[in-house]
């Protein structure tokens, strides 16, 4: 079997994706990876004032419903050389926190299970010994032969009725499902539990943004007034109410996704050997105590990890223009340059120019370009990034919480160092990150109620409302580490307005296509590393690997009609 697997669309991400697999024999030979949509949001923010770019740039993606403001917010302060107030470095940590633990548990049940648990199977499953089960895991109350007998009766209703709803078009019996009946009905019943958890977690994003998908932000600090006596602004009764969601954030990741993940995994060791891809990490680091101009202060360190060396951690620098560059050599966009050149961001052009093949086809032409997304390299190297890559920058650094699950959770799947690198560990270590972050909540909120007890309530800093105190000419930075990685934004400032804006997000680091030195990206290299195929026709082997990565495509591709026309105007008044 020397075919092409096409699977197109990857299911269960955002976004569009096609994976091409090349294969020899059963396994997976060369894997490419194209992302089929087109953006442009950079070519809408030029000329655009800078303190208004958040709320473009949020709207590259519909999930990402945060990062990008954050990043976006940050470039400008970055440029202007302003800092933002310590309550608003706590709020907004809470908030890309909560971003974390809301996604991270989203995609783990309703993104990435389904590739591991078997939905048809939990129907005959036995409720006492899935209660046995799930008791022996954790002590979360909703653990009862009751509990998972109404939920095995909703499930029998979706299969009765003719139809599996939202359990639709999957490979259900294939044999690379190990999990028992009982562990399946388990984790469908945790699936449907987090849909209802999630709606209230996400109440958060609303309590200091307004609003939830794409809450407000502000370059400056947040939108989040404080006065504990105001029915307007953040009083009393909200600040118990972030207690409250951050205590069942905190509960749902202790009692049901932490012991699920390890109860799912044991059953899954050898994926512990496959999917390692590059084994180069890049971690751009967040979460700081005391602002972005401090990164001592980070809860998550900044560094690169290359070929799997935790002893040495590379500096990162964002504004020297060789180490990170983007590439099109395999890419529908041109450089006035040539196609063959890197372009720092600050230097970054967005240039479409669509040559592949007219659809329907059957293969893409990967000799040419192949993809919407760009190719990023640090230093000419392709690099991970996500959760797997902070985690091992963490582990690096030794903080101690993440030694200790890390260390827990290969003593007990019983599996050696080497599995960190691999489609499991990239799995795992999303769970981990974010018990520590949920943890790290808490740490928060306790400093900005201790603040605002002291008489500090100031969330802005007016100096950056002030265009007459800005340079003529100015450039920044402005990163975050979201769910699904290093996601930065650089501006370019002439005359109080945009000249230049370019995002490079996570999945374009992850999901690009080769570079010109034929270089793989980290789907790809992932894929080619380890990969037997039980059926082409149900490729569940590759949406391992794939969803092991969180896909979010509209992030990733850089709006404009097939012949580059405007589509919509968009004043601001």
């Amino acid at each position: 079997m020397n075919e092409r697997i096409v699977v197109d669309p990857i299911t269960r991400i955002e976004g569009h994706l096609r994976i091409e697999a090349q294969m020899d024999g059963d396994r997976i030979a060369e894997a490419y990876s194209s992302g089929t949509m087109v953006r442009g949001i950079e070519l809408i923010l030029r000329g655009r004032d800078p303190r208004d770019a958040w709320a473009f740039a949020q709207r590259i993606c519909g999930v990402c419903t945060l990062v990008h403001g954050i990043a976006s917010v940050r470039a400008v302060e970055n440029a202007l050389g302003y800092a933002i107030p310590p309550n608003a470095q706590l709020i907004r940590n809470l908030m890309i926190g909560a971003q974390y633990i809301h996604d991270h548990v989203m995609h783990f049940y309703h993104l990435h299970a389904l590739d591991w648990v078997d939905v048809v199977s939990a129907l005959s499953a036995d409720p006492k010994a899935t209660s046995d089960l799930a008791q022996s895991l954790s002590n979360y109350p909703k653990s009862s032969p009751g509990y998972f007998a109404d939920m095995q009766k909703k499930l029998k209703t979706f299969v009765e009725g003719g139809q599996l709803g939202i359990f639709a078009k999957a490979y259900w019996g294939h044999p690379a499902y190990k999990l028992p009946p009982e562990a399946n009905l388990m984790a469908v019943a945790h699936y449907l539990e987090a849909l209802a958890w999630q709606r209230e977690v996400a109440k958060l994003h609303a309590i200091f943004g307004g609003k939830n998908p794409h809450p407000n932000f502000l370059v400056g600090g947040v939108p989040s007034p404080i006065d504990l006596n105001s029915d307007s602004a953040i009083n009393s009764e909200r600040l118990a109410q972030v207690q409250d969601l951050i205590d069942q954030m905190r509960t749902f990741v202790d009692q049901v996704y932490v012991p699920d993940t390890l109860a799912i995994a044991g059953f899954y060791k050898d994926w512990g050997a496959r999917g390692e891809g590059l084994g180069n990490f890049l971690c751009y680091g967040d979460f700081p105590e005391k602002g972005m101009n401090d990164p001592s202060s980070f809860l998550i360190p900044a560094g690169v990890i290359l070929d799997r060396d935790l002893s040495t951690l590379h500096e990162v620098d964002m504004n020297a223009a060789d180490e990170i560059q983007e590439y099109v050599a395999h890419s529908w966009y041109d450089y006035s340059g040539g196609k063959e050149q890197g372009l720092h961001p600050y230097d970054g052009e967005t240039n479409l120019n669509y040559t592949g093949p007219q659809p329907p086809y059957e293969h893409l032409d990967v000799t040419q370009g192949y993809s919407w997304l760009k190719s990023p390299r640090w230093k000419g190297k392709p690099m991970e990034v996500g959760p797997l890559a902070r985690v091992l920058t963490l582990y690096a650094k030794g903080h101690e919480q993440t030694k200790e699950l890390v260390d827990m959770t290969l003593k007990t799947l019983d599996v050696p160092t080497r599995a960190l690198f691999s489609t499991l560990g990239r799995t795992a270590a999303r769970t981990l990150e974010t018990k520590v972050i949920a943890d790290a909540m808490q740490t928060w909120y306790d400093n900005l109620i201790a603040n605002i007890k002291a008489g500090d309530s100031r969330t802005f800093n007016e100096q950056l409302w002030d265009p007459s105190s800005w340079p003529s000419t100015a450039r920044g930075v402005g990163y975050t580490e979201a769910p699904r990685g290093g996601l930065a934004h650089w501006v370019v400032i002439e005359d109080g307005r945009i000249a230049n804006y370019q995002a490079v997000v996570p999945s374009t680091w992850n999901a690009g296509p080769r570079d010109p030195q034929g270089q793989a990206g980290a789907y790809e290299a992932a894929l080619q590393d380890n990969h037997q195929m039980h059926d082409p026709a149900q490729p569940i082997e590759i949406l391992r690997t794939i969803h092991s990565f969180d896909p979010c495509i509209a992030c990733a591709v850089h709006v404009t009609d097939p012949d580059g026309g405007e589509l919509v105007q968009v004043k601001i008044r």
